[in-house]
């Protein structure tokens, strides 16, 4: 497990992280999810010891990281760290290397993930002649040939086209099923919601939000549209029970339920007074939970 705990730090006057804690379990993913300057990075590069917080720790398997740990992390910065002129195979096994692997063991396991990421026919092509997305391969390759119990991937389906974005999303489910820590940062709220576990939904350096997506559902209200044939006005006696009506079209009435509102309330309401044709909720996907929260 890793564990993040009261992490703060500053750029001079700014503070970019104040007092960030989650944790990220064997086995699971979790998606870390916020605006361009939320603290994301900053974040994760202290959970790599690349910077020193102000306050806070960070803890693998229940013990203050050391860089011992560290250095079986896999990393994937959101900058490139990769050497342009170096050819492909040699690049992935030399990280290899330098995270404990032997000369033939790192050079097996460069050949095995750039095959497995669709690199194969490209090992001795220098990295500067790769596109974008081939390069995002190989840094990822280079994150995951020593089969690290931690992966930690700024942004990694960034200007992905979808073949690809599908193949990461193959490989990082596959590791946590392997039993790795998985935590990821992205702007593309539908990849988080369809990969992740958990999600942390942080802002101006603060965790807004952590959980599972029913978990982060459940803290902000929802938008439920529901029809009865034949119509009336049955919702307008719900008020006193968190729902309110929001507003009625063609296509019924559309509801808002407070946090903890019971929706098996309002179904019981609306058979009692008539047939259900609808009944279903318009809102509730991360997106709509995101807008919400950073909104407030």
């Amino acid at each position: 497990m890793l564990e993040v705990e009261d992490l703060t730090h500053r750029f001079g006057e700014r503070l970019a992280v104040d007092g960030v804690s989650f944790t990220v379990d064997g086995g699971a993913i979790v998606g870390l999810v916020g605006r361009n300057g939320a603290g994301k990075t900053t974040t994760m590069r202290a959970i790599m010891g690349i910077l020193r917080p102000l306050r806070g720790a960070v803890r693998w398997g229940g013990h203050l990281a050391s860089t011992k740990d560290r250095s079986t992390f896999g990393y994937m910065p959101e900058e490139r760290g990769l050497y342009p002129q170096m050819r492909t195979l040699g690049q992935v096994s030399y990280f290899a290397r330098l995270h404990g692997l032997g000369k033939q063991q790192a050079l097996a396991a460069a050949h095995t993930w750039l095959e497995r990421l669709g690199l194969a026919e490209r090992e001795n092509d220098r990295l500067q002649a790769l596109s974008h997305g081939n390069q995002q391969r190989v840094q990822l390759a280079v994150a995951l040939a020593h089969q690290p119990e931690l992966l930690v991937l700024d942004e990694p389906f960034a200007g992905l086209d979808p073949a690809a974005v599908d193949d990461l999303s193959t490989v990082l489910t596959g590791r946590s099923s392997a039993g790795a820590a998985v935590l990821f940062s992205s702007h593309q709220l539908d990849l988080v919601e369809r990969l992740c576990d958990r999600v942390v939904i942080v802002d101006h350096g603060r965790v807004l939000a952590h959980g599972t997506l029913p978990e982060l559902r459940a803290s902000v209200p929802q938008h439920l549209r529901v029809q009865v044939e034949p119509a009336s006005d049955w919702a307008s006696n719900l008020n006193d029970a968190g729902v309110r009506v929001e507003r009625e079209d063609r296509g019924g009435v559309v509801l808002t339920l407070d946090p903890g509102a019971d929706h098996q309330m309002v179904l019981h309401a609306a058979e009692a007074a008539g047939r259900v044709e609808h009944f279903a909720f318009e809102s509730g996907t991360l997106a709509d939970v995101y807008r919400k929260l950073v909104a407030e």
